[in-house]
């Protein structure tokens, strides 16, 4: 079976975060067991199968499936205290279970088990906390503050790709702000799983507008182009599901661009890493200019210059765009499925 992309990365999630769980309760195992070293140490590695794996199964891959996908529409309470309730089961269940097939029931609730029903509660809630800062800023994002990375604000070559939901304005009047906002969800979902295949970094959705980017080490197999493209076969592949819920199918205009901008973290009570630069402000102006052209996709031909065109697309040139703050005009290609 070949698993997309998405599925990768979940898998990578799943793996990555069992590994450290593993790592952190064999140590922590080492130092309160009771037993030998060796053994304390593969008994911490137990527990963290039995509790952290099927937490994390959950957390990454389950909670997003029918029926626990209905769980999320509860009010906010009440879905924490479902979550609460399935990880004190977990918890509590996979200590017991691990307990019972590496010690005599005698000692089955020790002081130790108390130990480690605090350490894995502590555990759980740390991972929870990482896990969701992550599916908040993006985990490239975390990582890089994490680590510094833009403490001191960096020159750095990237491509842009914007994606704007045409209508938008009229598609909320009709469906409401709820709804609407549903929709939304759906459509960044496409998007996101073309990112994922396409190799880009979901920079941040503003409003109704994703915007996607690919450092220059990643543009040479021509990806980038693509992306679009593949987002709107996301798009139809689910469009029964589209028309069910909404009574539409969304549909959305396209650019890219590509050029140096600066990276930095920014910001005082709220941080995140912003780009800041021309290169963005010259997307930006596509995308305008892909509305008032009537095409779904521009991209600048500083971008075509640099990347492959992938098969299955053409670009056909268009007149030249004078932009503001750019000296020179700005040659641009619509970008179009070409003819089997």
């Amino acid at each position: 079976m070949t698993l997309t992309s998405r599925q990768r990365r979940n898998w990578r999630i799943i793996i990555g975060l069992s590994l450290g769980s593993a790592v952190l309760s064999a140590v922590f195992g080492y130092i309160v067991g009771p037993d030998t070293p060796l053994h304390s140490m593969i008994v911490g590695v137990a527990n963290s199968l039995a509790i952290a794996t099927p937490i994390l199964l959950f957390e990454v891959i389950w909670q997003h499936r029918w029926p626990f996908r209905r769980l999320r529409r509860l009010p906010l309470l009440a879905y924490f205290g479902v979550r609460v309730l399935f990880y004190v089961v977990v918890i509590l269940g996979g200590l017991s279970v691990v307990r019972f097939l590496f010690h005599d029931l005698e000692h089955l609730f020790d002081d130790v088990f108390l130990i480690s029903l605090a350490f894995a509660v502590a555990m759980s809630v740390l991972a929870n906390l990482v896990f969701e800062m992550g599916l908040l800023l993006g985990f490239g994002t975390l990582r890089n503050l994490l680590t510094g990375r833009y403490v001191q604000p960096k020159r750095e070559q990237k491509a842009f790709l914007l994606i704007d939901m045409q209508d938008s304005t009229g598609i909320a009047e009709r469906l409401g702000p709820v709804v609407f906002h549903a929709l939304l969800n759906e459509f960044f979902r496409n998007v996101s799983d073309a990112a994922l295949e396409c190799g880009a970094e979901i920079h941040k959705y503003v409003g109704d507008e994703a915007i996607l980017t690919w450092p220059d080490s990643k543009l040479g197999s021509g990806d980038c182009l693509a992306c679009a493209f593949l987002a709107r076969d996301y798009i139809a592949a689910d469009s029964q599901r589209y028309q069910r819920r909404f009574g539409i199918v969304p549909q959305f205009r396209a650019a890219l661009h590509c050029g140096e901008i600066v990276a930095g973290e920014i910001g005082d009570v709220r941080r995140e890493i912003a780009y800041v630069g021309e290169t963005l402000n010259v997307a930006a102006r596509l995308l305008d200019a892909a509305k008032s052209l009537g095409h779904a996709v521009l991209v600048s031909e500083d971008l075509l210059a640099r990347v492959a065109l992938p098969a299955g697309l053409k670009a056909v040139s268009l007149p030249t765009l004078t932009v503001r703050g750019r000296a020179a005009p700005l040659g641009v290609s619509a970008l179009q499925a070409a003819p089997a």
